[in-house]
């Protein structure tokens, strides 16, 4: 069974400012939780385009595993698209997609994906959805502080178009420089 993650975040700056991090791979490793213990195995030889390859390495659950995509699609200060060549789902196809605003840019994400061993692996979907949003949920916390580290700004993270939709606030917290990557629910 397929299912969908949709997240939203709002930068105060332009596409072309936002643009260049995500085109350097190992800025992934900035914006993922340190639990993960994410590090790339091997980046892409001339740079994150169309059709590079990059191989990642992981620990979710006190599992290591590895993990391989593609960029299927680049369209610099636009989209891009990552696709899993081998890993933990069936089916991951993820879409980056940096919107104009007045205000900056808009981000959406938008991933299809799906588990393994269908139908019995259904049944870890609620597991790997909230672990799912754990992970962007930090992901986006860290783009705030990164990009507008005095902004209070609000993200959104939809699964399967669901009714319950949660929206999160990144806000300081403890030390200087700190967030909390889960943000407030509603």
């Amino acid at each position: 069974m397929q299912h969908s993650l949709d997240t939203t975040i709002r930068l105060p700056q332009p596409p072309e400012d936002l643009f260049p991090f995500f085109s350097d791979a190992r800025n992934l490793e900035r914006i993922t939780p340190p639990e993960l213990n994410f590090s790339i195995v091997a980046p892409p030889r001339a740079g994150i385009g169309e059709g590079a390859h990059i191989r990642y390495r992981l620990r979710l659950w006190g599992i290591g595993f590895g993990w391989k995509t593609f960029i299927s699609d680049w369209q610099p200060h636009r989209h891009f698209v990552d696709e899993q060549i081998s890993g933990p789902f069936t089916v991951w196809r993820h879409r980056h997609s940096l919107e104009r605003t007045d205000r900056g840019t808009t981000m959406h994400d938008h991933v299809d994906y799906a588990l393994p061993l269908s139908p019995v692996g259904e049944l870890a979907h609620p597991l790997v959805r909230r672990q799912l949003r754990r992970i962007f949920a930090y992901r986006h916390a860290a783009m705030l502080r990164l990009f507008a580290p005095s902004c209070a700004d609000r993200f959104v993270i939809r699964f399967d178009r669901e009714s319950d939709n949660r929206t999160g606030t990144a806000k300081k917290r403890g030390g200087a420089g700190s967030a909390n990557p889960f943000g407030a629910t509603e």
